[in-house]
Parts: C-alpha cells; structure tokens; sequence
C-alpha cells in the first residue's frame, strides 16, 4: 500500500467556518487504521480511529465527524449496523465503505444500506483521499463559493444551504440523494441515461450494476414525488427525465 503524497497538488478542503475537516476512520487492523489515518493527516485535516463498532458510535457522537471511513467487517458487529446507529445520531453523515469482498453485490450491499461510496480491500491511499475528497465536496460540507438556487416547477434546490423544498414543504435527502436531485434539476426535461448518472454523480461505474441508479432513483421519488404529481420520469430504455408536475 501506497502512501499519499503531501498535499499541494490539490486545493486544501476545509469546513465552511474555516477549521479543518473532521474524519473518522474505523477498522479494526490498526496498523491499516494508522495509515490511513497519517495519509489524512496530510490533508491537514482532523483524523480520530475506532477499532470496533461500539468505539466507533462513542467517538462519534463525541467528534461529530463530517465523513467516515468504515469497515464492513469488525469484531462486535458489522459496519452496516454501525451505520445505521450512526446516521440515527447524525442522519445524512456520508460514509466510505472498505470491504475484502470482491463480489458486486457485498459491494451494492452496503450502498443499498445507505453507504455514499465504497472502495475494495486491498486498495491504495490516494484512492480512500480521492474518495473522500469527492464525497465532501457532495455534501457541501467544505468551504465552497456562492451557491445557486435551482428551480424547477415547484421543486426548489438551494446549492450553498443544501436545502430542498417541494410545494414549500422541505425534503431531507442524504448527501448521494442531493446530488443526483442536483443533477437532474440542472438538466430539466432532459433524458439522461444511467451511465451519465453513475458517470456525474458516482464518477466512476459498478462494473455495468447500473441497478444502483434504479435504486437511488427510486429513494428520491419516495421523498420527491410521494403523494404528488410525479416529477421524475423513467423513459424506458432511455434513461430517466426531471419535469414539472403541471
């Protein structure tokens, strides 16, 4: 494994009040943990280590970390039910799945559960910064400019709060959510194929498990469309399309 090279290349990524970002790294192989861990660390940003699920949840909730990168496989119990205790104390935290697996479904597995990202065991540092970097930069959690209101019908996404409001009723998504949303408002009434989206919004694919898209697709129209004039359309064999409801 591969260690990260200082940061310069690459603007340094901060939270909106200028400290630095917080993350939490979870394994339980604490030599991996450090690594990672001192790879972070270049990024100047403000790194805490839990070696099971149970210290994972208490360090949490004590350093309300912006992004966490997550073992599937620990010693009390698993990363998924990690997650799930973890996004009842801070719904929407984005998190980086590592797993060992190989198969395509254990990988779907943890984004189906509500995981934003995932990279496979063994893999290089510069791949976990780069993932993280693209994850922050998703949720809007680091410093950015003057964000825009996007407007379609009545469906209103504000790019700088990161609220969402449909009919004047605001929408909670999570951070993979809010960007797809973003997407498909920024090309309204467009056809967009599933390979754009896994393209714009994941930045790589699944290995053709373009399902993830029918997935999250079908979370947004939950929260979205619910009990509404639908806005999201699938064009069958095309891709899917935002429009107005009148």
């Amino acid at each position: 494994m591969r260690p990260v090279s200082a940061p310069g290349n690459s603007p340094q990524l901060r939270r909106p009040d200028g400290s630095p970002v917080r993350v939490l790294v979870v394994d339980d192989e604490s030599t991996l943990a450090e690594l990672m861990s001192m790879a972070l660390r270049m990024e100047r940003w403000e790194v805490r280590t839990a070696l099971d699920g149970t210290s994972a949840v208490r360090t949490a909730r004590e350093f309300r970390p912006d992004v966490v990168v997550l073992d599937v496989m620990l010693p009390d119990f698993d990363g998924l039910e990690v997650l799930r205790r973890l996004r009842a104390d801070l719904p929407g935290l984005p998190v980086l799945f590592l797993t060992a697996k190989d198969a395509v479904e254990d990988r779907i597995a943890g984004l189906t559960a509500g995981g934003d990202d995932y990279v496979t065991k063994p893999f290089s540092l510069e791949e976990v910064v780069l993932r993280l970097r693209a994850l922050l930069r998703r949720t809007g959690v680091t410093e950015a400019g003057a964000g825009t209101e996007l407007v379609v019908g009545d469906l209103v996404l504000d790019e700088e709060t990161r609220e969402v409001r449909r009919g004047g009723t605001s929408v909670d998504l999570t951070a993979t959510e809010f960007e797809l949303l973003r997407f498909l408002m920024r090309n309204p009434r467009r056809v967009l194929s599933k390979a754009q989206i896994l393209d714009r919004v994941w930045s790589y694919d699944f290995g053709g498990q373009a399902n993830i898209v029918e997935l999250y697709i079908s979370y947004l129209r939950k929260k979205i469309d619910a009990g509404r004039t639908p806005m999201i359309h699938t064009m069958r064999g095309a891709g899917y399309v935002l429009k107005p409801s009148s």
